[in-house]
C-alpha cells in the first residue's frame, strides 16, 4: 500500500485554503460557538485565511470545542450535531481537499455515502439490483447505535495512519478529534467519535468504516451502505442471518462500535425495504410513508390558510421545496403520487385565497371580474370543505396556479432508477 510523507505544507498553502473557504460558504451552515457566521468571515476572508495559512505553518493553530446542538429524529430521537467554527470548518476542508483523493480511490465500490459523485440515488440503485436483478432477496437493514459518536479514536489514526505517515497532518486531525464540545456554557473533553456536523467527520467515517465493507467484500457479502446506513444481501433467511452475525462481529468485535438491535432486522424484497428514504419492492421503487408525512407537514407549514401572505409570496416559498423533493424522488414510481399531491398543494392554495376574502362577497366580486356566472350566493369561503367546489375551481382553475408560477409535480419523468445504475 502507498504511504504519502509529505502533505502538510499542501494544506496551508494560501490557495488551498481559499477553495476550502469559498465551499464553506457554498454550504453555508450556522456558526459555532464564537457566533461568527461564514458571511463575518468572508468580510475580511484574504486577511483571515492568510491568518491560518500563518498558523498552520508554524503549527501555533488550535482548534475551538464544537458547539453541540440536538434536533429531533424521524423516529422520536434525538440527533447530537456538533457545529465546529467556521475557521475550524475551513481548515477541515483544507484537509478534506488534499486527503480524500488519496483515500476515496481504494473505498468499496457499494460505499455511497459522502463520496465525490456518489448520490443516494445510486446507492438505491444498487440495491435493487443486487435484489431485483442478481436474486439477492433476503436483505439485512443494519442500523448502528450513535455511529458518529462511538468511533474509537485510536482505530481511527491507525486507519488514517495506513496511508498517510506525515506527523503533522496526523496531529492536526487528532486535535480536531479531541476539540471537546461546549453544550449549555460547559466544556465536555471528547474521548470517542467525530462530531457529526464537521466538515472532516464524514470522510473519517467512511475511512473507519472501510475495513468493515473490505471484510464484507473479502467474504464475499455483497453490501451497499451509505454512511452508517447498512443493507446486507443473501439468496436465502439462513444466510441473511449468517451474514449478519458475521457483520455484527466485524463491527461490535473489531471496530468497537455498537448495533442497533431494535432497528437491526431480517427482510426481503417481497415484503418492501426501507433504504434513503425509499421502499424498494419486487417490481417498484416508492417512498416511505414518514417521508411523505414529513414532506406534507411542511407544504401545511408553508401553505397555513391564517397566515395573510398573497399567494404569489407562497408559492415563491413553496417552490424550492416542490422542486428539490422531487429531484431526490424521481427515482420512484411516483406518478400517481405526484398527481394526488398537486391535487391536494392545489386546494391548499385556494383556501389560502378564499380565506383572506373573509365572506361571499369578496368571492362575488372575483366572479364578476372574470364573466363567471354561477350559484354560489352565500357559500362559506372559510370552509375546507367549499375549496373544491365547482365555482371555486372556476375562479382557481389550475391554469391559474400555472401563470402564478407554481412548479407542477406532474410534469416531472418519474421512475427513472435505471438512469443511476
Amino acid at each position: 500500500m502507498k504511504k504519502w510523507y509529505s502533505l502538510y505544507d499542501k494544506i496551508y498553502r494560501i490557495e488551498n485554503l481559499k477553495e476550502a473557504y469559498k465551499r464553506v460558504r457554498r454550504n453555508h451552515g450556522a456558526p459555532g460557538i464564537d457566533g461568527e457566521t461564514v458571511e463575518d468571515f468572508g468580510q475580511n476572508a484574504e486577511n483571515r485565511v492568510r491568518s491560518l495559512h500563518d498558523a498552520l505553518k508554524t503549527k501555533t493553530y488550535q482548534p475551538n470545542p464544537v458547539r453541540r446542538v440536538e434536533l429531533d429524529k424521524l423516529d422520536g430521537g434525538i440527533r447530537k450535531l456538533g457545529i465546529p467554527t467556521v475557521t475550524d470548518r475551513v481548515v477541515q476542508q483544507a484537509i478534506v481537499n488534499i486527503i480524500e483523493p488519496i483515500f476515496d480511490a481504494d473505498f468499496h465500490p457499494s460505499s455511497f455515502g459522502y463520496r465525490p459523485n456518489h448520490s443516494q440515488q445510486q446507492a438505491v440503485a444498487k440495491a435493487e439490483r443486487f435484489m431485483n436483478k442478481y436474486g439477492l432477496e433476503h436483505v439485512v437493514d443494519m442500523d448502528l447505535s450513535k455511529c458518529f459518536d462511538t468511533l474509537n479514536h485510536e482505530l481511527m489514526m491507525k486507519a488514517v495512519g495506513e496511508k498517510i505517515s506525515d506527523g503533522s497532518v496526523l496531529n492536526l486531525i487528532k486535535s480536531f478529534l479531541k476539540s471537546g464540545v461546549m453544550e449549555k456554557g460547559e466544556f465536555s473533553n471528547t474521548e470517542i467519535g467525530s462530531p457529526q456536523g464537521g466538515v472532516i467527520s464524514p470522510l473519517l467515517s467512511n475511512i473507519y468504516l472501510n475495513k468493515f465493507d473490505q471484510k464484507m467484500m473479502a467474504g464475499g457479502i455483497r453490501i451497499v451502505r451509505y454512511a452508517d446506513d447498512i443493507l446486507i444481501f443473501a439468496r436465502d433467511r439462513m444466510d441473511a442471518g449468517n451474514c449478519m452475525a458475521y457483520a455484527r462481529k466485524v463491527l461490535e468485535g473489531e471496530l468497537k462500535l455498537k448495533v442497533n438491535e431494535k432497528k437491526t432486522h431480517v427482510t426481503s424484497v417481497y415484503a418492501g425495504v426501507e433504504f434513503l428514504g425509499f421502499v424498494i419492492r419486487r417490481k417498484s421503487l416508492g417512498i416511505q410513508a414518514k417521508r411523505l408525512k414529513r414532506f406534507k407537514d411542511r407544504i401545511r407549514q408553508i401553505t397555513r390558510r391564517n397566515s395573510g401572505r398573497p399567494i404569489e409570496v407562497v408559492i415563491k416559498e413553496l417552490n424550492p421545496v416542490l422542486r428539490g423533493w422531487m429531484n431526490y424522488y424521481r427515482a420512484a414510481n411516483i406518478k400517481e403520487i405526484a398527481k394526488k399531491l398537486m391535487m391536494w398543494i392545489r386546494r391548499r392554495l385556494r383556501m389560502i385565497r378564499m380565506k383572506q376574502w373573509k365572506s361571499y362577497k369578496k368571492m362575488h366580486k372575483e366572479m364578476r371580474k372574470l364573466g363567471i356566472k354561477g350559484n354560489g350566493k352565500k357559500m362559506d369561503v372559510v370552509k375546507w370543505k367549499n375549496s373544491s367546489t365547482h365555482i371555486i375551481h372556476q375562479i382557481m382553475p389550475n391554469q391559474y396556479f400555472d401563470e402564478q408560477g407554481l412548479i407542477d409535480l406532474c410534469q416531472y419523468e418519474v421512475g427513472l432508477l435505471s438512469n443511476y445504475y
